[in-house]
């Protein structure tokens, strides 16, 4: 049989115990002129020999006469029964398997639903979002080196973890360390108080495949862990380990850093994670509903997104009091529960400011802040900058010069939009509607 002359074959490529452990435990299940599929265990022991043994095995069967082309690995029904392993003597050191790593993955909790799957893509945070997908999947075309930046609660967490879940669930044999930079100095400290730094340096210079390292700006004025860091980086980025660092700034931007750390951690691809647009927190509103099994209306998935920007914890927030409180009342939400759990959160309504009123506009035409504030005079974006300073001045008190400077305009160009709008709200009915109904939106902010 072809499958017990390549076994033979291998049984003279490998130890005995990695054959014992890992080629033995193999049973084929398909094999035609064109491919073989061997079956596993479970889906770890299929990564591990993926990883590991396969090239030794396609050798094998072409060594055995075999003319086909794939060689396939599967997660088979059944496992073959293996002799024990001998009793340990006492005081001898724990078993261990053999060629497996000596290091183990270091990771803290992860959060269940904090995955590639249940992340919200939108265009704030997409070449981010496709450089973790490409970072976990060991794309080698991207540079090993990516760093994130973001605000609080914009998803950066979200994506190292989903990097984490991946890595740890499709090749478990990765030695991956997930550390913040609070944890990193903590375990630097213990380990020259305790007189135990070769066993950090090997830890994150030889026994390390995939560093994670969250808050990177809070190693400002960190010489000692700036150092070690600067040293570790060195040997993973030259054997060409993967790296991704999240921070609340870009590395240019950390104070008391030093030059070399600044430079390795700039050396790789660097993406923010910009404050999401109105249509991508909708979607997260709906998702982030739907996991807790609540069901909400259009007009209130609008006002949450109108109302919640920037920080998507708070939108968790929102959703679990909005449950709490259903639940109490043994009702559906409605639009004057969701009011009282925004101000619980955010605090009342703001009094309206040209800021306010631009942002809030540029949200419903789809247009960001900075192209407001351009020097751009395409209708798609000119009309709405022009509509924000006429609402400005109808529903606020500011001066002409205050509205400009939302815009970076003068008064004279605050004056000219008042005017174009003021003439298209009298000539047209459907510009007409527009404004009246920003106008009602804006009035029930709060």
């Amino acid at each position: 049989m072809l499958w017990q002359r390549v076994k033979s074959v291998l049984s003279q490529k490998v130890s005995d115990s990695d054959f014992t452990l890992w080629i033995e435990p193999l049973q084929c299940i398909q094999s035609d002129a064109q491919s073989v599929e061997l079956a596993g265990p479970d889906p770890y022991f299929c990564s591990w020999v993926r990883e590991n043994y396969l090239a030794d095995i396609q050798d094998a069967f072409h060594d055995a006469g075999f003319t086909g082309g794939a060689v396939r690995l599967s997660v088979g029904a059944a496992k073959k029964e293996q002799p024990l392993l001998p009793e340990p003597e006492k005081k001898q050191s724990q078993l261990r398997l053999p060629s497996m790593p000596v290091a183990r993955s270091t990771v803290r909790t992860l959060h269940p639903r904090y995955t590639f799957d249940e992340f919200m893509v939108g265009e704030s945070n997409a070449m981010a979002y496709a450089a973790c997908e490409a970072m976990a999947g060991g794309d080698s075309a991207l540079s090993p080196c990516l760093f994130i930046e973001a605000g609080t609660g914009l998803g950066k967490s979200h994506l190292t973890h989903a990097v984490a879940h991946h890595v740890t669930s499709h090749s478990p044999g990765t030695r991956l360390h997930y550390v913040t930079s609070q944890q990193l100095t903590s375990e630097m400290v213990r380990s020259i108080k305790n007189n135990t730094m070769d066993h950090f340096k090997e830890k994150y210079h030889n026994q390390c495949d995939v560093l994670l390292m969250e808050d990177v700006q809070s190693l400002a004025g960190r010489t000692k862990t700036q150092s070690e860091l600067a040293e570790a980086l060195d040997v993973l980025m030259d054997c060409g380990k993967r790296v991704i660092f999240t921070g609340a700034v870009s590395p240019r931007n950390i104070p008391d850093m030093d030059a070399g750390v600044r430079s390795r951690l700039s050396s790789g691809l660097i993406t923010t994670i910009n404050p999401p647009d109105r249509r991508t927190r909708c979607l997260i509103i709906e998702r982030k509903a739907r996991n807790n099994k609540l069901t909400l209306t259009g007009e209130i998935i609008e006002f949450l997104a109108d109302r919640i920007q920037g920080d998507i914890r708070r939108v968790e927030s929102a959703i679990i009091g909005l449950k709490a409180k259903a639940s109490l009342h043994k009702t559906l939400p409605d639009l004057d529960m969701v009011k009282e759990i925004v101000a619980g959160i955010i605090g009342q309504r703001q009094e309206l400011s040209s800021v306010l009123i631009r942002n809030f506009v540029a949200g419903q035409f789809d247009v960001s802040i900075e192209e407001m504030q351009s020097k751009a005079r395409k209708k798609t974006i000119a009309f709405p900058r022009q509509v924000s300073m006429y609402l400005a001045r109808k529903l606020t008190e500011e001066a002409l010069s205050e509205i400009g400077k939302a815009f970076n305009r003068d008064h004279s160009t605050v004056v000219h939009s008042i005017r174009v709008i003021t003439e298209a709200v009298v000539r047209s009915g459907s510009i007409r509607g527009q404004v009246e109904h920003l106008v009602e939106r804006l009035k029930n902010q709060g």
